[in-house]
């Protein structure tokens, strides 16, 4: 497949039914406006995130909210030709992939998705069981699902297990990792894998990165910590990355989109592709 680019949208809080004063109509203005810019810059999709909703819940429930997140999904599917996802912090696939039937998405993430991990948001379960039924019924929105997810440690194996010399020096950290991939794909039926560092603006290990490449038969997507400086030698591994901090006024997640630093990111991508 070709090299993809997916560009994030931070939004600021969204409408809730205990909350008041969040204006609808301009966060669906921003949003549609960095997701035209993003799609003429060249990037291959977008994904529309409920960033500011920090400190998020395990799932999203509110009625105002979920209505909110599907019109802005609609509006930006409505104003750009490249793909469209949908991410719902924490973890609410279930509803990500309703609102992406309903709003004309074509992918979402989702942090767990076969792992059981420990978050700020508390202990999170495996999403694939809750998303069987209606992907089975409503097929055709693709799951993009976090390995090792950033802000978290998986009950199964954590990142730093995998770096520790004990575990390493055994010959078991691509032991893990095939089997925790095969679940992944075969038992969770992901799309992609898309893997990150431990937060938000890290890079994984590209060691780890290769290794998950290894073993998949599905898209490699670097999720986290892309660059100028890095992409060019991510494009060499991954199939595939979503920027969201480089590409923020500053380089920080949750600001307004800065259009020069995506142009950057964007042309070092089609560099690093040429090379």
């Amino acid at each position: 497949m070709p090299f993809e680019v997916i560009g994030v949208i931070h939004l600021s809080r969204l409408p809730k039914t205990t909350t008041v004063g969040v204006q609808l109509d301009k966060l669906i203005e921003t949003a549609v406006y960095e997701a035209r810019e993003l799609c003429n810059l060249g990037y291959d999709g977008v994904i529309i995130e409920n960033y500011g909703d920090a400190p998020y819940e395990k799932r999203v429930t509110d009625p105002l909210t979920l209505a909110s997140m599907a019109i802005i999904v609609r509006e930006v599917v409505k104003s750009v030709e490249c793909k469209v996802g949908v991410n719902l912090l924490r973890n609410s696939g279930l509803e990500a992939y309703s609102i992406a039937l309903a709003a004309g998405a074509r992918f979402i993430r989702v942090n767990a998705l076969v792992e059981t991990i420990v978050s700020d948001s508390g202990l999170i379960e495996p999403e694939a069981p809750r998303l069987r039924d209606v992907r089975l019924n409503h097929p055709g929105v693709e799951v993009y699902a976090d390995i090792l997810v950033k802000h978290a440690t998986s009950l199964r194996v954590s990142l730093s297990m995998l770096e520790s010399t004990s575990i390493v020096s055994k010959g078991n950290a691509e032991e893990y990792m095939r089997d925790l991939i095969e679940e992944y794909i075969e038992r969770g039926g992901a799309d992609a894998l898309v893997v990150t560092g431990l937060k938000t603006g890290e890079l994984p290990p590209l060691s780890l990165v290769k290794m998950v490449k290894k073993y998949s038969r599905v898209p490699v997507i670097v999720g986290s910590g892309v660059t100028i400086d890095n992409v060019e030698e991510v494009v060499k591994i991954a199939d595939g990355v979503i920027v969201g901090s480089y590409i923020k006024k500053g380089g920080k997640a949750g600001n307004p989109l800065d259009p020069h630093r995506a142009k950057l990111l964007i042309d070092h991508v089609k560099k690093g592709v040429r090379s």
